[in-house]
């Protein structure tokens, strides 16, 4: 109450204002003008008063910035991002803070696969008292694997008791659809707390997008053509439109502003973006210019990520807008053509000023459990990936992952050749081992199964970062190589390991729940890149080898996948687990 008082009399020019920015071409995203002449003045953390009369609220101490007529707009907002990839919590934000972003909404599934309650605790807690906003969803945990079970009611209801969770983690469609007395519990939680469920609705449509939609879900970021998205829009879903480091799709998605005339339900996301490209293009100040450049107007860009985002997840009171009540969220722009700002504002204060940081993110220390994550009863060996088969046969038919582009594989079955009882990999026709190992409810627990078309044609490469399950995953045309990497895993405490001949040729510790590096993020593109030489030195053809490798254990993309309990086959109906060999 004593804050609203003190706004009240800095408007009315009876106390003076903390902060002021004069002479500012506002980016109204109320009503979609851009007026002159406006100032915005700023008591703490919270803007008191907006319009062309500021002197009343202006006194000997204020701090006046001039904009010289330059456009001034909320700050930016990602609507839906992964934080517990790669990067440390104040890496990320040293990189994202320069380009405007005063606000992040990420997913939380990733610690919570590794620690359950605690590790999103301590997650969240890493972003908590640092110069921008930073919100996260409760994950709902669908997973290929039995050991990574949907979210407990009782963790839930912990959760979305926190002002910094907002709503529900991306919920796959089948899931919800196919498993309703399971999901439905969760998703009532969630709505009679007042929050958000985020979908995932890849592949539904009619019927199944209509049930999804009457489940609750309130949004989707899959749609990747103009007209999935104005499917969606619809019923009523929010469109989140992805352009990160995994999906670009708003070239093809700007289409639909021939066909849509109401676009208050889009929004702007990257559901993602690698350190490099944190480094190299921004954040979402590249996304809006993206979305300009595509064919969106200047204020209907900056709307998809500011008041659109802020309006789904009921937070437009605080964020989202320069108005009054609201937090001084904001960024000065060269002009309306160009989203690079010249100076950055988050909760009243001056966070970035010409592309530079200006205020250091909080070192979080973690706890020592989330530090310690990766373990294996005992060091593994060659022999812990053979492949047995029926002894007297000379070949067998087994089932392979027959990878069909850098994410998407198929299911197909292949002829190996069995000797001495043991069915052999056969890198003439680039087919090899791929591994899955539980690093935390089931340590140990492994699955050895047949991959093709990953392109490796010599020693082993493994990572701790296995989507949806956070497990172990390993690749190699080497047991003993493939059994040195995931060891030197363990004693990393997380990361990723290239082997060959018996030897650690390159490695990225990830000793942070076994996700996330220490490093800055200039050292972690430095450790990316030459684990990625030394990847494509054994012959791998991905462009982003730690990502393919990754997304072998995710639910989310077609169609065969890997855990540690066998094969999963995600295309027809229900997740089957299903042996190799067949």
């Amino acid at each position: 109450m004593e804050r609203t008082h003190r706004l009240i009399e800095v408007a009315q020019g009876r106390e003076k204002a903390h902060l002021a920015v004069v002479h500012a071409t506002l980016a109204n995203v109320y009503s979609g003008e851009l007026l002159e002449n406006q100032a915005v003045c700023v008591w703490d953390r919270r803007i008191a008063y907006v319009g062309p009369h500021p002197d009343p609220a202006i006194g000997p101490d204020t701090v006046i910035i001039d904009a010289g007529g330059k456009p001034l707009i909320p700050g930016l907002i990602d609507g839906h991002t992964h934080l517990a990839v790669m990067h440390s919590a104040g890496a990320f934000l040293a990189s994202a803070i320069p380009g405007g972003t005063t606000a992040v909404v990420t997913e939380t599934t990733e610690p919570y696969a590794v620690r359950g309650y605690a590790g999103i605790v301590d997650f969240m807690d890493s972003f908590a008292d640092q110069p921008i906003h930073v919100f996260g969803t409760a994950p709902p945990m669908i997973s290929i694997s039995p050991n990574c079970p949907p979210i407990a009611v009782a963790d839930l209801h912990r959760l979305i008791s926190r002002n910094d969770i907002i709503g529900l983690g991306e919920s796959y469609w089948q899931m919800v659809l196919r498993n309703p007395e399971q999901m439905l519990p969760i998703l009532d939680a969630v709505m009679s707390a007042g929050k958000r469920l985020e979908g995932h609705s890849a592949g539904a449509r009619d019927a199944a997008l209509n049930a999804y939609a009457a489940a609750g879900i309130s949004s989707c970021h899959e749609p990747i053509a103009a007209d999935e998205a104005l499917d969606r829009l619809r019923l009523g879903f929010y469109v989140m439109i992805r352009e990160g480091s995994i999906r670009r799709d708003l070239t093809k998605i700007s289409a639909l502003r021939k066909t849509a005339s109401d676009l208050r339900r889009l929004i702007l996301v990257t559901d993602g973006v690698s350190p490099h490209e944190l480094l190299e293009k921004g954040y979402m100040e590249y996304v809006v210019q993206k979305a300009i450049d595509a064919g969106f107007t200047f204020m209907e860009a900056v709307q998809m990520a500011t008041l659109n985002p802020a309006t789904h997840f009921n937070l437009d009171h605080m964020i989202g807008g320069i108005a009054p009540g609201r937090y001084a969220d904001m960024a000065i722009l060269p002009n309306i053509r160009t989203i690079r700002p010249e100076l950055v504002i988050c909760k009243g204060r001056i966070i970035a000023r010409d592309g530079r940081c200006m205020v250091s993110p909080r070192a979080h220390r973690y706890q020592p459990e989330s530090l310690d994550t990766v373990h294996l009863p005992d060091p593994l060996t060659a022999a812990d990936f053979r492949i047995s088969a029926s002894h007297g046969d000379q070949q067998t038919t087994v089932r392979v992952i027959d990878m069909v582009t850098d994410l998407v594989s198929r299911e197909s079955h292949v002829t190996l050749p069995v000797i001495k009882g043991e069915i052999k990999a056969d890198v003439t026709r680039d087919i090899v081992k791929v591994a899955a190992v539980n690093r935390t409810h089931r340590a140990g627990q492994r699955f050895v199964g047949m991959i093709r078309g990953f392109g490796i044609n010599a020693g082993a490469v493994a990572c701790s970062t296995g989507w949806d399950t956070a497990g172990i995953v390993a690749v190699g045309a080497s047991d003993g190589d493939m059994a040195v990497a995931i060891n030197r895993l363990h004693d990393l405490k997380g990361g990723v390991v290239v082997c060959r001949d018996g030897g650690v040729v390159a490695e990225l510790a990830l000793p942070v729940f076994g996700l996330m590096s220490h490093l800055p993020i200039g050292g972690l593109t430095e450790s990316i890149d030459a684990v990625n030489t030394s990847t494509h030195a054994l012959g791998v053809k991905f462009r982003d080898p730690i990502q393919t490798l990754s997304t072998l254990t995710s639910a989310a993309i077609p169609f065969l996948r890997i855990c540690e309990e066998g094969l999963v086959n995600l295309k027809n109906g229900p997740c089957t687990l299903v042996v190799s060999p067949c």
